[in-house]
């Protein structure tokens, strides 16, 4: 599932991993792309895409399982113009139902990648079919590393004169996968697998990988930190709260015992793959010597042939 974690009192928002995987990604992202060519431009210039998401409602928890595309326009100049065919909106949802009855309205998507200023006035029109709709921007074309989407709740904030005016709480996700799910993203792998990539060279990749998103993070971690330190963000105690838990869970790695081992096992790893990297030298040498040698056998044996009728025409003359 798709899991968007808010502060208590607020809704949680699952999405479907097949939902998350294949209709987010894939469907937002050709949906853009449909819009793009007919349009005829470019898509750093064309305008974004927008959606409703489906899903329903059980104990504060919001699952979305489907989602489809909603004819939309906005002034590039003036973001607080904008069209949105709600008359569309509702008669797709009615269909949808007609298939499955559970789903219902339950949010919108846009390829924003970022919140742009209508985005509040569209989260209050999907208010009417919903209570409180999530917005999920889907960055079409990521350039970082993790999920591609990032999930936001509109909400009440008190202003200085006493006012209440709504803004945007953003929402950390996460995915997890229903059993069924799992079973057919397994399938569907297992059939797009590349054999020309070993084992070893995609464990490497995603450790790899894994190891820039860590950077990321930490480098957002900082980030903030210093502009708290030089009084450009308040001071959130729930942030450093959190940044407190993280860092009291790592582990101490200063011990001696735990170098030493940390070496022997590194040592030890390195030792298997260079033995295996020398073996496998050896054998394509061997090979490539064989290979070598049994050409030249074969071209040795040729030779014989071509040369014995040649020696035995002067035999065969005199016979006659």
């Amino acid at each position: 599932m798709f899991c968007f974690v808010v502060p208590p009192g607020s809704l949680l928002v699952l999405f479907g991993y097949l939902v998350a995987w294949l209709w987010l990604p894939l469907g937002d992202s050709t949906h853009c792309a449909r819009r793009h060519l007919w349009l005829s431009l470019p898509t750093a210039i064309c305008s974004r895409a927008v959606g409703v998401l489906l899903g329903q409602i059980v104990k504060g928890k919001v699952s979305c399982t489907n989602s489809y595309a909603v004819p939309f326009e906005e002034d590039e100049r003036d973001p607080t113009v904008w069209f949105l065919d709600h008359n569309f909106l509702e008669s797709m949802s009615s269909m949808f139902r007609k298939v499955n009855a559970r789903e219902t309205v339950v949010g919108w998507y846009s390829t924003g990648p970022t919140i742009r200023g209508g985005d509040l006035d569209i989260t209050e029109l999907m208010r009417t079919y919903t209570p409180n709709p999530v917005l999920v921007l889907v960055d079409v074309t990521p350039k970082e590393l993790g999920l591609p989407t990032e999930a936001y709740l509109s909400v009440e904030q008190p202003q200085e004169d006493a006012t209440l005016s709504r803004t945007f709480a953003h929402l950390p996700s996460e995915i997890n996968a229903a059993d069924a799910e799992e079973v057919g993203v397994g399938h569907l792998l297992r059939d797009i697998k590349d054999s020309s990539v070993s084992t070893l060279a995609g464990e490497v990749a995603g450790k790899v990988g894994a190891l820039k998103s860590l950077r990321a993070r930490l480098g957002e971690l900082k980030t903030y930190l210093d502009s708290v330190a030089a009084g450009e963000l308040p001071v959130n105690h729930e942030i450093l709260y959190n940044m407190q838990d993280i860092f009291n869970l790592l582990p101490a790695l200063s011990g001696k015992e735990l170098v030493r081992s940390f070496a022997v096992k590194t040592n030890d790893a390195m030792l298997v793959l260079y033995v295996s990297a020398v073996i496998r030298a050896v054998c394509a040498l061997d090979d490539l010597i064989e290979n070598k040698a049994g050409l030249m056998r074969e071209t040795e044996r040729r030779a014989a042939q071509k040369a014995a009728p040649a020696a035995v025409a002067p035999t065969g003359g005199k016979a006659a």
